[in-house]
């Protein structure tokens, strides 16, 4: 038997925050039952479970590594008809949802998958998921700035964790750099705000590793499914 919430989630319905709302609202029934109360226990291999009338079937998992590219939204759909992340896996028959987002103007590495689980533990602060970008930006960042992303920089939502912060190049002709950094949070544009907040500002930026997941073998717009040894791994660093 297992919560009501997790197997929506697992399912691929919503989030688990998400699939709890759901059930709060009244939306989720069991066996031709309404049911409101978190935490009802479940078989999903034998109880008939529905989402506003329709069946929740559950689908096989599936995870996927894609390499976003600029100009794209992390959504599943978008009111102003931009391009977003779920046009690239219309052709799947399984539904499948960005763990957490890349920024309209970030490219690189998103999960794309449809376990809930998953994700849950991926996004979630106590799992500390390392995430590496490369940041080109105006000027040279001295000392004192990087020692700051290194200690923690104070943004309108709070102090920041400490970063892993490494000086990569500078170019003297336009006067910009190329840094590393490594955070294991999740906030709006977090990198962005960081770097503006020592005093320089992003021109460019890309994901290039999440977890020990990387790009290699990717180019942008495609993506490739995750082996089941790569799944296991992701599973035993997180579970």
């Amino acid at each position: 038997m297992e919560r009501l919430q997790k197997v929506l989630a697992q399912a691929g319905v919503a989030s688990r925050r998400r699939s709890e709302a759901l059930i709060c609202s009244g939306r989720v029934k069991v066996n031709g039952q309404r049911v409101t109360e978190l935490g009802t226990k479940v078989n999903p291999r034998q109880d008939r479970i529905e989402v506003d009338d329709r069946p929740v079937v559950l689908e096989r998992k599936r995870t996927f590594l894609f390499y976003k590219p600029e100009q794209v939204i992390t959504s599943m759909h978008d009111p102003q008809g931009r391009k977003v992340v779920a046009d690239y896996f219309r052709h799947i028959p399984e539904r499948v949802f960005p763990v957490g987002r890349l920024d309209y103007d970030t490219e690189g590495l998103l999960i794309m998958t449809n376990d809930g689980e998953l994700t849950h533990r991926l996004l979630h602060p106590r799992y500390k998921v390392n995430k590496v970008y490369i940041a080109t930006v105006e000027g040279k960042p001295g000392p004192k700035a990087l020692k700051q992303l290194e200690k923690g920089v104070k943004l309108k939502d709070g102090w920041t964790a400490p970063a892993k912060v490494r000086f990569l190049s500078h170019s003297s002709r336009d006067n910009t750099s190329r840094l590393e950094l490594t955070i294991h949070e999740g906030r709006k544009r977090q990198v962005r705000r960081m770097l503006k907040a020592v005093g320089h500002q992003v021109i460019h930026l890309i994901r290039v590793r999440f977890g020990f997941l990387t790009l290699e073998g990717l180019s942008k717009g495609e993506f490739r499914e995750l082996t089941d040894e790569e799944i296991q791994r992701l599973k035993k660093e997180i579970l």
